[in-house]
């Protein structure tokens, strides 16, 4: 089997084949095709105005640090061994190497001066007027609220951080890359993701077998296609969006490879052949460009998601909060920076026709959708790599995160305008830091493909 000719490469990373080189990369059908955008008005955003601010925010304290348990067991099948490469490692900070402020405070959405200032409030308005039971309650619901989201809300597991499994994670220094982790096992994880968690029939398909790693027939690609673009548009919104996750992990792997490792240095670079082999139109059976073009329709999930959080982050009461007050306000600053450069762009997806139908029909599904984003993210449990698990605990929690936002609408307008009202809707800082951080992703994969297209044009 021969390798697409770099011309025809070119085109894909571009999002589109040649019959359709001038078509909008992520045009899809039903109530979606009012998307607009184009690749050019996306790599341009993101490379010279999003990527280099977000990638400042995302080395600072607050978002650098991940807490996590990375020693669940495998909650839907046992795991026959766990990898032991030593690119698979991750290593844990000591205490020592966590700020003050993220291991002493309950900081899920304000610095310890704004909690204490809310008790007071709390204690003012509520305590001095009620007996004793009816305060206890209050105190008990209120420390409730700060703990916790509405789990009725909420897209995916977050790890318990108070659990003596979860762990403080620099990811600075145990970054996502090629580990060498792959397979059968690491098949089965997708192929769970797949096959179980995307309202796919088992009689339908999927363009590659997961297990022998071959294309399927023609016919068997146009048969999955017909059944996705039979099903509702948030169905195939949802497919997509994986798809694109799927994508995003797969550039990052091929952007940072292991290209040397000999006794006297290990040389991690691009991997234009490893690109290839998962993109390339001829070696996906033609899955390629459709990888890449939900890879930009899970940018525009994402990027809508931080458009529509900014009332959040704007209360006055809410802090990056590390105990380093100078560089809290800064990095708060640029938080909001980056937030108005998301709602500044020009071309968001429209998330209003999701879930428009009948009230009670659009509950259910998104109350289905919901349960299987959040089976999805159990699944990254069963991941034998503890790195790749890190990885996709952090980038499917931010997704969720994101998801969370995007159906909370109501809630966030509804955001009180003083300290002393308890909120409408909530981010604990696990998800703020995992909502940043997949983006973060997202936008160093969108990053990349401009890298790939350079070399791709070298060897023309």
């Amino acid at each position: 089997m021969k390798l697409a000719a770099p011309g025809l490469l070119l085109l894909l990373l571009q999002g589109c084949t040649p019959a359709a080189e001038g078509g909008c990369f992520c045009q899809v059908t039903g109530d979606l095709d009012d998307c607009t955008c184009d690749v050019e008005t996306i790599d341009g955003f993101n490379n010279d105005r999003l990527f280099p601010k977000l990638q400042t925010l995302l080395e600072s304290d607050y978002f650098r640090f991940y807490k996590a348990n990375l020693n669940k067991p495998c909650p839907f099948w046992t795991a026959t061994s766990e990898c032991g490469l030593r690119d698979c490692a991750v290593k844990p900070c000591s205490d020592t190497e966590v700020p003050e402020g993220l291991r002493s405070s309950p900081h899920n959405k304000y610095s310890a001066e704004a909690d204490e200032e809310l008790e007071e409030c709390e204690r003012a308005k509520h305590l001095g007027a009620v007996d004793a039971s009816l305060s206890d309650e209050t105190r008990e619901a209120l420390q409730d609220w700060r703990r916790h989201d509405d789990e009725a809300e909420r897209f995916c597991v977050v790890d318990d951080e108070d659990s003596p499994d979860s762990q403080y994670i620099d990811l600075l220094l145990n970054p996502e890359r090629y580990t060498g982790y792959k397979g059968p096992e690491a098949w089965q994880i997708w192929n769970s993701i797949y096959e179980e968690n995307c309202f796919k029939p088992y009689t339908v398909k999927r363009p590659l077998l997961p297990n022998s790693f071959q294309s399927t027939s023609g016919n068997e690609a146009r048969v999955f296609y017909s059944w996705l673009e039979g099903q509702c548009v948030e169905k195939r919104a949802f497919y997509r969006l994986i798809s694109g996750l799927h994508a995003s992990i797969n550039i990052h792997l091929s952007a940072r490879y292991l290209l040397d490792d000999s006794w006297f240095q290990r040389k991690w670079g691009h991997n234009v052949s490893e690109f290839r082999q998962r993109f390339d139109s001829d070696l996906t059976a033609g899955e390629g460009p459709k990888r890449l073009r939900n890879l930009y329709f899970l940018y525009l999930i994402e990027l809508r998601a931080l458009a529509k959080v900014l009332p959040f982050f704007q209360q006055p009461s809410f802090r990056l909060y590390t105990g380093r007050p100078k560089e809290d306000q800064t990095h708060k600053e640029l938080l909001l920076d980056i937030l108005q450069q998301a709602k500044s762009f020009p071309l968001h997806f429209n998330e209003t026709s999701l879930f428009a139908g009948d009230e009670k029909e659009a509950a259910r599904l998104k109350e289905d959708i919901r349960l299987s984003f959040l089976n999805i993210s159990r699944i990254m449990d069963c991941v034998g790599c503890f790195k790749c698990r890190l990885w996709g605990k952090l980038q499917t929690q931010g997704l969720g995160t994101a998801l969370k936002i995007l159906f909370s609408e109501r809630q966030i307008e509804a955001l009180p305008r003083s300290s002393d009202q308890r909120p409408t809707f909530q981010l604990s800082r696990q998800e703020i830091v995992s909502l940043f951080n997949a983006l973060g992703r997202i936008s160093t994969s969108v990053r990349e493909l401009k890298t790939f297209r350079s070399l791709l044009a070298e060897e023309q």
